[in-house]
């Protein structure tokens, strides 16, 4: 199909990327909270669960159709589900239980550093120079928030690896999203989420078995996963890129690790090494760079 360039930000857009920064990075402290009773395929798989729920039932309530038998958009949502929802649910659930809520949330700032590059070859965004410069420079805040041990092969590692892969699995859905044809975003976001829990639930029976009731902060806080960052924000977040284009959608990451940081730190006590300020920095700067002319010429329309 061919694609047409991405429409101004509208009012709505930055609305929505304003709340998504809020809502997308307190989620971090709330999986440190599930993780305390669940296990972490459990966590994931009750976000896409009770997601794919809250939303089917906002598309009947609004009487919305659901193309069922369409096969070539199923070949869209298929890996929508899967890098949007199954892969990234799982890797940051897991990577919790071994790194502090602020470190995953530090990692989603990864997420545009994939998107330009991904979006250059797939998509109808081209990557300039200044723009390849941000990116390289966005790089060295991740490998800074790495660390030293970074490559020490110990289970640290393999949980900062692990959430900086599902920072990469939202790139690449990012770019999928964009290139799905004509659908109703709120249809797109509960499919995604069914596609998700068709994968997650049966791994969780396989490896963690049949949930029992974990203590009740826990079991709170899967709710609130599932409902409010999974399915609320999900909408949100295709209606946005469909709106508005992938890379406007990352701008939402500026704000995502900034709040992580505030949460974790207020609301769990972590505390926060000096790298973390240091990669952040980095990052936000890289990503200010390469994305430069686009954020002054959306500044200066809605100014």
């Amino acid at each position: 199909m061919s694609h047409s360039a991405p429409s101004s930000p509208t009012k709505l857009d930055w609305l929505s990327i304003l709340t998504l920064g809020v809502v997308w990075g307190g989620t971090f402290m709330v999986v440190a909270m599930a993780l305390d009773g669940y296990g972490p395929l459990t966590v994931a798989a009750a976000r896409t669960g009770l997601g794919f729920l809250t939303l089917m039932g906002i598309v009947k309530l609004l009487g919305r159709k659901t193309p069922w038998a369409d096969w070539q958009l199923w070949k869209h949502i298929i890996p929508i589900g899967i890098l949007s929802s199954a892969l990234p649910f799982f890797l940051l659930s897991w990577g919790q239980q071994f790194v502090p809520s602020a470190f995953a949330g530090l990692s989603m700032a990864a997420i545009p550093l994939f998107v330009l590059p991904l979006a250059h070859v797939f998509s109808d965004e081209p990557l300039s120079r200044r723009k390849f410069f941000g990116v390289c420079l966005g790089f060295l805040g991740a490998i800074v928030l790495l660390g030293k041990g970074a490559f020490a092969g110990d289970v640290q590692t393999f949980a900062r690896l692990a959430c900086l892969t599902a920072a990469l699995s939202y790139a690449v859905s990012s770019i999928t999203t964009r290139n799905c044809p004509p659908v109703d975003p709120i249809v797109l976001s509960a499919l995604a989420l069914l596609v998700g829990s068709v994968i997650l639930i049966p791994a969780m029976l396989i490896v963690e078995g049949v949930p029992t009731m974990g203590p009740a902060k826990a079991t709170w806080a899967i709710v609130i996963l599932g409902v409010l960052p999974t399915a609320a924000a999900n909408y949100l977040r295709v209606a946005t890129i469909k709106s508005a284009g992938s890379v406007f959608l990352t701008l939402v990451n500026y704000q995502v690790p900034v709040w992580s940081m505030v949460f974790g730190a207020w609301a769990l006590g972590e505390s926060l090494p000096l790298r973390f300020f240091a990669a952040l920095a980095l990052i936000l700067t890289g990503l200010a760079i390469s994305q430069w002319r686009g954020l002054r010429k959306m500044f200066a329309k809605k100014a």
